[in-house]
């Protein structure tokens, strides 16, 4: 089995010592799993630099606003 080198990009909250989520690069991974977004609960998820451009893109464009709006 490969060892996983990740390289941190960002932390989400990063206000407390809760684990928080954050978001990783693995340069040696399979092209289509080399972004990992881990949550505070220990799981994760795994998507491609194309997938998370598009998420970015979106996010940038207020299409994911409405979650948040419905969250406070």
């Amino acid at each position: 089995m490969r060892e996983i080198a990740t390289q941190p990009l960002a932390t989400f909250c990063g206000n407390c010592n809760c684990g928080c989520p954050q978001l990783f690069v693995d340069p040696g991974a399979e092209p289509e799993r080399r972004i990992r977004i881990t949550d505070d609960f220990g799981q994760q998820v795994q998507m491609s630099e194309e997938q998370f451009r598009d998420l970015v893109e979106q996010a940038k464009s207020g299409a994911l606003d409405q979650l948040t709006a419905t969250a406070v």
